[in-house]
């Protein structure tokens, strides 16, 4: 499908006003997304909750908040599945959790990302921070996709030989980051390389924070390696890679995969106590000032009229972090919505997304706009004017006459929510058919039917009545809907597409990576 948006950026303004003997150049594209941070969670989106944001509120003034956006998944692996893809991750195999310790590539090598396609159009491009997609990790096995959770950590794997099929091989010039950090190794990944050597073993450590990695006890890590030094490190790398990028005569695209502030809680000795309520909020101001130094290096390195930043965040707050703590000093990690990280409640999804392009969109703005994160994608290739892909990005469409403050084309009209335990939900404007577990505990649930559950976001935003009794023919329209969409393989017009296996919503998923559909 064209994304048609041509007509509207010029007679806007928005690229160019071009010459043929100087063109000038696309704008630079920022990508920030937090790790467990609550659609609550900034302070200038509710001033009434306690945890200082000052960065993120200055992001605020100067940008548009989208009040309706949400993760294509409640937690994390999925949801960057989605992001880089612009394609629902349930369209996989993994049906439910996350990519475990030393399992393979989630993206296939033939898929178009996101930064493939924007090098294809002459940008540069780096991830800094958590990938979370999978390597073919080297060892006397394969990596595999395992049924049982971390099903491969005692295995022994060659950590000193390149780790294949990662950031490099999915369309970025350049990578550092962790895998992630509560899962082995512990130590950073440059490219495909593995450093420092993780030769030493993971000790647990009470002083290094709560809600430690007790479960990879003796798991290989890089001698003298500190939790508390990772937000640190990844910011510094990613203020370098703004001012060597800002020299560059080609734009360049930015994903800063930020590692906070999902646990391990361990914020660096700058923030402990900072909050003055709990060491997660602590880390919740560490992750604005992370995302604020970052920034801050787009305006002090003189582009910031030249570059669009988008900070958003990859799922809801954490529940097990320290949630109760604040909630009792008044703070609401997920606002006014039911729920929280891994749910399929607004909580579990709804996410802060806010877009400044000085110059472009109106600061201190905000649009009601439906947007999933998969729409980044196709966002970003219209600020280029590039075609998407017709094999990939199935779940992509660009909000950028939204964020333009633009009369709207073709919007999004719903949405697909993914739950930590595979369950889903539908959302067709105000309705939302949410399809629940049948039992409070997954295991319990496998096989089982699921139970339709239905409410108006317009009038119950807390989701505290189901309506599914009194309204069955909005139940049996939006099933309709769900069932076209699942079956077309896209949600995007024009074009059909395969899922990777046979999607199920009515009943339980039995295993945690289905078969691959015939």
């Amino acid at each position: 499908m064209r994304i048609a948006t041509s007509v509207a950026l010029l007679a806007a303004g928005v690229l160019c006003s071009c010459t043929a003997e100087q063109p000038e150049r696309a704008p630079n594209i920022v990508l920030i997304l937090a790790d467990d941070f609550g659609v609550g969670d900034i302070q200038a989106h509710y001033p009434d909750n306690k945890i200082a944001t000052p960065y993120l509120d200055k992001l605020v003034q100067e940008g548009m908040s989208f009040t309706d956006a949400h993760s294509p998944s409640a937690v994390c692996t999925p949801t960057r599945y989605g992001l880089l893809t612009g394609r629902y991750s349930w369209r996989t195999r993994l049906q439910e959790w996350v990519l475990a310790a030393y399992e393979p590539p989630l993206i296939a090598d033939d898929r178009p990302t996101l930064p493939g396609m924007l090098r294809e159009h002459g940008y540069e491009t780096a991830l800094i921070g958590k990938w979370h997609l999978g390597w073919e990790w080297p060892g006397p096995q394969p990596s595999r996709m395992t049924a049982v959770r971390n099903g491969q950590k005692t295995l022994e794997w060659h950590l000193d030989k390149p780790v294949l099929n990662g950031p490099t091989t999915r369309g970025f010039d350049h990578y550092f980051g962790v895998d992630l950090p509560n899962m082995p190794p512990f130590s950073y990944v440059e490219n495909d390389i593995v450093s420092p050597a993780p030769t030493s073993t993971y000790v647990h450590d009470e002083t290094e924070g709560v809600v430690l990695p007790r479960g990879f006890v003796g798991s290989p890590m890089a001698p003298g390696w500190r939790l508390r030094e990772i937000v640190p490190e990844l910011t510094r790398r990613a203020v370098e890679q703004i001012r060597s990028r800002a020299q560059s005569d080609k734009p360049f695209f930015l994903f800063y995969s930020m590692t906070s502030p999902h646990e391990p809680i361990s914020p660096s000795p700058a923030f402990q106590d900072k909050s003055g309520i709990a060491p997660i909020a602590d880390f919740v101001m560490e992750t604005d000032w992370s995302a604020g130094q970052v920034i801050q290096a787009v305006d002090e390195a003189g582009i910031a009229d030249d570059t669009i930043v988008i900070f958003t965040a990859d799922n809801g707050h954490s529940h097990y972090t320290g949630w109760e703590p604040l909630v009792e000093a008044g703070h609401m990690p997920s606002g006014p919505y039911r729920g929280h990280k891994g749910d399929i409640w607004e909580g579990g999804h709804r996410v802060p997304l806010v877009v400044r392009w000085p110059g472009k969109i109106a600061p201190h703005s905000q649009s009601d706009r439906l947007v999933s994160l998969t729409d980044i994608f196709a966002t970003s290739l219209s600020v280029v004017e590039a075609d998407l892909p017709q094999d990939g990005a199935e779940d992509s469409i660009s909000f950028l006459d939204a964020a333009l403050g633009q009369e709207a084309t073709e919007g999004r009209t719903s949405l697909v929510s993914h739950s930590n335990h595979g369950e889903f939900a539908y959302r067709d404007g105000p309705w939302k058919l949410v399809f629940r577990n049948s039992e409070p505990n997954l295991e319990e649930s496998r096989g089982k039917p699921t139970v339709p559950e239905l409410y108006n976001l317009a009038e119950d935003i807390a989701e505290s009545k189901n309506l599914a009794e009194e309204r069955p023919e909005v139940v049996e329209e939006l099933r309709a809907k769900f069932d076209a969409m699942i079956e077309r393989g896209a949600t995007r017009s024009g074009i059909a597409s395969r899922n990777d296996a046979d999607v199920q919503y009515a009943t339980t998923q039995e295993v945690r990576w289905a078969p691959v559909a015939e």
